[in-house]
């Protein structure tokens, strides 16, 4: 089968815009490919990061990730400070990435605009990210469009280093969603849910309870119209919600466009508030489930040793073509 990665931070709780950007589709993949999904924690520490929050953000996301559906009998699920070769290749990598490259990153300079300390960590994160990827021998990445451009790095990176030491990197490619990769904003239709946006409404995380989700969703930007259309240019707050409803509650936009003639942003957001709920519902049920049966250290701990026996095989024919000594 082909293989896909991904990785997801354990930083604060996960929204339902990573959860149908991203998450939701893994759980597709995982029949047809074989995957490996990683807990990036030794991402994270790029910004300054409280112990306490990482070592429980890292478990809860593990079962949620269960949680959402994904079976750890089909898939490699793993934290990524438990396989040293991440580490390891990411120097190696970083020893053939050019600094102009890592300059042109919008993501470094968005995430470092207006701080008074930036780490190394933040500006070389998108080589250890392509480390992550090509320690798998990776065919397919899902990613968001805000993600394309560090894909794009490690691609070039393996490309260079191919024609610099052989055939070496499998060249991954881009997974991404026609629709609804980019969930947006619930208090500005024009940017993305974010888990850094300080609004608690802004975004819906899959833990919230019903009466944080009905607050959120009514208070959702519309506009100053009265009609559920999807338009994304002149309607992008109503499009959102009409995303959200479409892809959580099975409903096509037309249908939703139809139900919705003549009655109004509030009946349908009374009614997105029902659809949101009853989706996250099981979901929170099996997370508390999982949580308590401490199954969530089991799967990590299986999931690091299989992530272990793949990734040193593509660490050392990487030292091999470099030139370090190998017994």
């Amino acid at each position: 089968m082909k293989r896909v990665f991904s990785g997801v931070q354990p930083t604060s709780q996960i929204h339902i815009g990573n959860y149908i950007g991203a998450i939701k589709r893994f759980v597709e993949l995982q029949n047809d490919m074989d995957c490996f999904f990683c807990i990036v924690d030794l991402h994270s520490i790029t910004i300054p990061k409280n112990p306490k929050e990482l070592y429980e953000n890292s478990l809860q996301l593990a079962a949620l990730y269960m949680a959402v559906g994904l079976d750890p009998t089909k898939v490699t699920l793993f934290l990524q400070s438990h396989v040293p070769a991440h580490s390891e290749l990411a120097w190696l990598l970083q020893c053939n990435t050019y600094i102009g490259e890592l300059n042109r990153m919008t993501q470094f300079k968005e995430k470092s605009q207006g701080k008074e300390i930036v780490t190394t960590g933040l500006y070389t994160y998108p080589v250890l990210m392509a480390a992550d990827i090509l320690l798998y021998d990776t065919n397919y990445v899902p990613v968001g469009n805000d993600q394309k451009q560090h894909l794009e790095l490690c691609r070039d990176i393996a490309i260079r280093f191919n024609k610099k030491y052989g055939d070496t990197f499998v060249i991954p490619e881009p997974l991404i969603a026609k629709f609804g990769a980019r969930i947006m904003s619930l208090d500005d239709a024009k940017k993305k849910m974010s888990k850094s946006n300080e609004n608690k409404h802004s975004k819906i995380n899959l833990l919230d309870s019903p009466s944080k989700i009905k607050k959120s969703i009514m208070k959702a930007v519309t506009d100053s119209e009265s009609e559920v259309r999807y338009d994304e240019e002149n309607k992008p707050g109503v499009s959102n919600l009409m995303t959200i409803y479409n892809i959580l509650g099975g409903l096509s936009l037309e249908d939703i466009e139809n139900k919705y003639k003549g009655m109004g942003y509030g009946a349908f957001k009374k009614d997105l508030v029902e659809v949101v709920v009853s989706a996250l519902e099981p979901i929170q049920i099996r997370y508390e489930e999982i949580l308590k049966s401490g199954e969530v250290e089991k799967v990590l701990k299986e999931g690091a040793e299989r992530a272990q026996e793949v990734s040193n095989k593509v660490l050392d024919r990487v030292k091999r073509k470099m030139g370090f000594i190998m017994f």
